[in-house]
């Protein structure tokens, strides 16, 4: 409690209190990693950026694609490999330099390269061009007719301000580096930068010369962010007027904050499923105590965790009924989806042991599992569920909860056997997953990859998939690659995630399914 009160405390002596209204205190439970707009594809941090600098193409609140920074685009009419983009005119960046196609080829092919984390968005293209001031041409390696899916997250930015700056390259967040560009933002958005501490506090202004100053309500003048990892801090936070808008309220406080005079809970399904990766591939495990063999490399083993996992018991106890259990990393959003493939196995704790016995692992064995303790809902609990339901086949779990800053690193570098992620699907295409955790990790592709797993076969169809034009053809690929998938048991899935947006009664919005608050949205009562 004293560490509490301390949080609490410090919050309050950082925010203003006689804001006016269109000032909005928002919080939640973890921070940004950078500012850097392709250096991270994770959603606090793509959303943080999302409110500084813009795409070409973007989605509303609602998830329907919108013109942004592209007022039109079409395929050639002479080249079905080529979509042309119309760019919008008047637009300025931030510090009042002018947007033009130049700015959107740098920024599109700083996106593909080796540091980015957005270049599986782009794995077919192979020239960005500019044809005009206002117009610019994307060339892909045969046609591509879902490519504009692919570039709502790929954000733009100034190309003589990095080159100012030194921040032409990415940053490389997996290696430690920093840069000036993941502390700094020079956008196109509807805020711009005031001052940032890393897991501390940022503030954003509304920019005078936003281009879309008639277009939306911009009910929200200021933004103070304060990160708080602490779920009771960040309820006490939202009751005491000292924030007015939480994005991840805790399952165990929902009634609390929606009987609380002038708070309000809105509520709506992510487009997110919560699962688990194992390392399938190596030879041998780091974290385990078996000498010379992988466990996880027998599907029989990856079959018994799956059938040892009580999804219906974490729902009810951990989640307090607020998820829905997954047969598969993937929500019922996106392309490929269908409920059979989504029926989640059943527990069956005898058959589990069972398969773990015929595996050659009936004394079972240890393992660590590697869990974020600031980035899903009740993470670090669903792992802690997770480390009880394995110990019944006996396989010993060793549990390593840290801040997703440290945790993600340990994926995207190989550097853990067993691990939790999540993974939102803004493309809203079974593509998009194929591309970033099911292809072989590589230059282009498998970037969140941890699981080792490589099939060539299974990588071509993957990459067959962005130019194929026949819908019925290509959907069939996809039912094709997911059976694969499921049969291989590449990944454990949890449950698909419930969205819990906390607000004053004063703040108008709804709840997006991907968990991004847009404020040029929100009205202000």
């Amino acid at each position: 409690m004293k560490h509490i009160t301390l949080l609490a405390a410090a919050l309050m002596a950082t925010s203003s209190l006689t804001a006016s209204a269109e000032t909005l205190r928002w919080a939640r439970g973890g921070d940004s990693l950078t500012l850097d707009p392709h250096a991270q594809n994770e959603g606090p941090t793509t959303a943080m950026n999302h409110l500084m600098m813009e795409p070409l193409i973007a989605r509303d609140m609602t998830g329907a694609i919108v013109p942004v920074l592209a007022t039109s685009w079409a395929p050639s009419a002479t080249n079905p490999n080529v979509w042309q983009f119309t760019l919008r005119e008047g637009v300025t960046f931030h510090d009042g330099a002018e947007f033009d196609s130049e700015d959107a080829v740098f920024s599109l092919n700083r996106s593909m390269t080796d540091d980015s984390d957005f270049k599986e968005l782009l794995s077919s293209v192979t020239e960005v061009r500019a044809t005009g001031k206002y117009t610019i041409e994307i060339e892909t390696d045969g046609p591509n007719p879902l490519l504009p899916n692919n570039l709502t997250n790929t954000l733009l930015i100034d190309k003589d301000w990095a080159e100012a700056n030194n921040a032409v390259k990415v940053q490389d967040f997996e290696g430690g580096e920093d840069t000036y560009a993941a502390k700094n933002a020079n956008g196109t958005g509807s805020y711009m930068l005031v001052s940032r501490e890393p897991d501390a506090k940022t503030v954003l202004k509304a920019y005078d010369g936003y281009w879309g100053k008639d277009e939306f309500p911009l009910d929200v003048s200021e933004i103070i962010f304060t990160p708080i990892q602490n779920a009771a801090t960040r309820v006490a936070a939202l009751l005491s007027g000292e924030v007015d808008f939480i994005q991840d309220v805790p399952v165990q406080d929902l009634g609390r904050v929606a009987d609380a005079d002038g708070l309000v809970v809105k509520t709506t399904p992510q487009n997110r499923v919560i699962f688990l990766g194992m390392n399938q591939g190596d030879a041998d495990l780091e974290s385990d105590n078996i000498d010379g063999k992988n466990p996880f490399a027998d599907v029989r083993v990856r079959q018994a965790m799956n059938i040892a996992i009580n999804r219906d018991a974490i729902k009810q106890v951990v989640m307090r009924g607020q998820s829905e259990p997954a047969g598969v990393i993937m929500p019922p959003f996106v392309n490929g989806w269908t409920a059979e493939l989504d029926q989640a196995p059943a527990y069956d704790i005898d058959a589990a042991k069972a398969l773990m016995a015929d595996a050659g692992y009936g004394d079972g064995f240890s393992v660590t599992l590697n869990c974020p303790n600031d980035r899903y809902i009740n993470d670090e609990a669903i792992c802690q569920a997770a480390v009880g339901m394995m110990a019944q086949i006996g396989i010993t779990v060793n549990l390593e909860a840290l801040p997703k800053a440290q945790h993600f690193p340990l994926i995207n570098t190989l550097a853990t056997d067993f691990y939790m992620l999540g993974w939102g699907i803004p493309t809203y295409d079974s593509e998009y997953i194929f591309n970033f955790l099911v292809h072989s990790k590589g230059e282009k592709y498998g970037s969140w990859n941890g699981t080792r797993y490589s099939n060539a076969d299974l990588d071509a169809t993957i990459e067959a998939l962005a130019s194929e034009t026949d819908l019925d053809k290509r959907n069939g690929m996809i039912a094709e690659i997911w059976g694969t998938v499921q049969e291989d048991v590449l990944y454990l899935p949890i449950h698909h995630q419930v969205l819990n947006w906390g607000m004053s009664e004063k703040v108008d919005t709804i709840v997006s399914p991907d968990d991004e608050a847009r404020f040029k949205f929100f009205k202000m009562k």
